[in-house]
């Protein structure tokens, strides 16, 4: 429901003119104001011009962690959150966004083999991206639809299958703030919510990545001063061409963020030229043939996913235990 309808355009000016001064001028928002800010943006009540001064005054200058920590407050209260299977592990959130235009992407791999292990696996994101080759391409190639709705997650759940719910799907709202980097030609902050929002109405385990090595300071500060605790832990590594799936060829470090701390579960690897076999092209057909292969053995999985699966089925099932399997209804 666009709620423009019945409330009234959001003075955005003092709030662009704290932002809009440069890097070195301009002032940060506090966790409240960017809570507003982003509320409005996402109900329609900013004007054109204005949310275009705002994408870029916040893409020069950056979030900080209270700008980014209101935004996602108001994200997350966007959008109806999904109950979560009962079971032994919480659900595990990869967000898909990036796709891959150099290496194969197995970000199905890795989420097929959680899911094997009876963890609910939630990929949200986009399902084409012109130029690269995405997860939910890759997914339709293994014969895995796309869920629109919470039954049909439920389903896909109940069939221990991993569930691929479009941005669109889940967070129209946000998915309309996505859409304005085909009008302005550059990410905006959108782009690093969808990668930390926890779609679930308990406790889930959230696959994070980063691109930029600045962004790492700040999720990490994030993650384990604003964050709230009962939203569940979070996974932050550096991104294979953007998806949260360990590079094949060589492992990233991987933090684990909870309980405000951060705690190293894989350390970085250095280059090796001894490299694990890898699809031949990065097409999804091709892709979606080596990873049915793996998964019946006869293709080696690269040893850092493995590491990643593993990980993330210990925090899974401690962060479900620890919570104590809390019900799951929408709230």
């Amino acid at each position: 429901m666009n709620n423009s309808i019945t409330k009234p355009p959001f003075p955005a000016g003092s709030f662009i003119k704290e932002i809009g001064r440069g890097v070195k001028g301009a002032r940060s928002l506090s966790r409240d104001d960017a809570n507003q800010l982003y509320a409005a943006m996402l109900d329609g009540r900013v004007s054109d011009l204005e949310m275009g001064g705002i994408m870029l005054a916040m893409r020069i200058k950056g979030e900080s962690v209270d700008e980014i920590a209101g935004f996602i407050d108001a994200a997350e209260a966007s959008f109806d959150q999904l109950p979560a299977p009962h079971g032994d592990y919480a659900p595990i959130v990869i967000p898909s966004y990036n796709g891959a235009r150099q290496m194969p992407n197995l970000l199905p791999l890795l989420a097929l083999l959680l899911a094997r292990e009876g963890a609910p696996v939630f990929i949200h994101g986009v399902t084409r991206d012109p130029g690269r080759v995405t997860s939910a391409e890759i997914l339709k190639e293994l014969g895995y639809p796309v869920s629109h709705n919470a039954q049909q997650v439920a389903e896909q759940f109940a069939r221990r299958a991993p569930v691929l719910m479009p941005i669109e799907d889940l967070a129209p709202r946000m998915s309309r703030l996505l859409a304005m980097r085909r009008i302005l030609g550059v990410r905006n902050s959108t782009h690093t919510l969808v990668k930390i929002m926890q779609p679930f109405a308990t406790p889930a385990l959230r696959l994070t990545s980063y691109t930029h090595p600045e962004y790492l300071a700040m999720l990490t500060s994030y993650f384990t001063t604003a964050a709230p605790a009962e939203r569940g832990d979070a996974f932050l590594m550096r991104g294979t061409e953007g998806e949260t799936v360990a590079n094949a060829k060589r492992a990233q470090q991987i933090s684990w963020m909870h309980d405000g701390e951060c705690t190293i579960l894989v350390q970085k690897q250095e280059p090796t030229d001894d490299l694990p076999p890898l699809p031949a092209e990065r097409d999804a057909v091709t892709t979606a043939r080596w990873i049915e292969a793996a998964l019946r053995g006869e293709e080696p999985v690269p040893t850092s996913i493995l590491e990643q699966v593993e990980q993330c089925l210990l925090v899974a099932k401690h962060l479900q235990s620890k919570h104590g399997g809390q019900d799951g209804a929408v709230r």
